[in-house]
């Protein structure tokens, strides 16, 4: 047994800044794909194919500089490919998923459910890693959860039409993104964060491309200001957002960061309310002070966090 003590930890103390600010950041993404032109397939291909030359150029000026520890430069054998690849696959079915989900239920319903990733993450930490959480740390989910859905609480519907089609894939959104983050921190152990996001969006990116087309869906950007809302998504969302985030997990239990991304729907309605014009009631601001009260309860229980004998990974066994 080992005791990772997170306030001791000076990486983690310039990480836990670095996620919130991810967190913010990926806030914006509902502003712009709700103002994208474009169907909701394609707008999630281009947020991640117009990011991919952004990050492979950093993967490569990082990839002259010698590498670090065990970590590699660049990915050299099938294995190292198939690693990056796992989590492109599934954040491309988190996008994929979330969208399908909006045409079956309501917003608030797929928010709710789509923001279930931490219960998954702090699972498969524990079950795949040996992270086991503290009753605090538990205690901080449950509240940050609660949160969330208290945000939505004033749309959340009951028996529409199709709606268990639309709440069900609510729940694989959370799966997927929960593989997502542990994934992400997972390749990070290997790689470092350049080189993952530039992969990883790599296989984002065609896997989208293939659903849009088969979809019927249009690639055709059709003004300039569409163009520059999906550079926004892009750039600012997927290669600043996920990057800072990609950085954190490299820090962080992947629990702890999960809970610590549920700011997002918070910063998301706030926006809405900044740029659409959307209204921020009283309960929906005290859903996002209960977020935030759940983070800071997280933290508490993340910062002297004990983790188990982990299971052995790739990244332990490959040379």
């Amino acid at each position: 047994m080992t005791s990772v003590t997170l306030v001791d930890d000076p990486h983690a103390r310039r990480a836990l800044p670095l996620l919130l600010l991810g967190a913010v950041l990926i806030g914006f993404s509902p502003v712009f794909a709700k103002l994208s032109p474009l169907e909701p397939t394609i707008t999630a291909f281009y947020r991640a194919g117009l990011a991919w030359p952004i990050l492979m150029a950093v993967a490569l000026l990082h990839a002259r500089a010698p590498a670090a520890g065990h970590r590699k430069a660049r990915p050299t054998t099938w294995r190292d490919h198939l690693m990056l690849a796992v989590p492109g696959i599934a954040f491309s079915g988190d996008l994929a998923c979330w969208h399908w989900a909006l045409q079956y239920t309501s917003v608030a319903n797929s928010t709710v459910l789509a923001n279930l990733a931490p219960v998954f993450v702090t699972f498969g930490a524990w079950a795949l890693f040996g992270h086991r959480p503290t009753p605090v740390f538990l205690a901080g989910l449950v509240t940050a959860v609660a949160g969330v859905a208290l945000l939505v609480a004033d749309s959340l519907t009951v028996g529409a039409p199709g709606q268990i089609t639309g709440d069900g894939l609510g729940v694989v959104t959370a799966m997927f993104y929960g593989a997502y983050i542990l994934g992400i921190g997972w390749c990070r152990t290997r790689f470092p964060t350049a080189v993952v996001m530039a992969w990883s969006t790599l296989h984002t990116a065609w896997i989208l491309l293939a659903l849009s087309l088969l979809n019927g869906e249009s690639l055709a950007i059709p003004t300039v200001s569409a163009l520059a809302i999906l550079l926004g998504l892009a750039w600012l969302s997927h290669a600043g957002g996920q990057g800072a985030i990609a950085f954190a997990l490299a820090h962080l239990p992947p629990a702890f960061g999960s809970v610590s991304l549920l700011l997002q729907p918070a910063v998301a309605a706030l926006l809405g309310w900044l740029i659409l014009s959307e209204p921020l009631t009283p309960t929906q601001t005290a859903g996002g002070v209960v977020i935030l009260a759940g983070i800071v309860i997280a933290r508490r229980g993340s910062a002297h966090q004990t983790v188990g004998a982990r299971r052995a990974t790739p990244s332990d066994t490959v040379p």
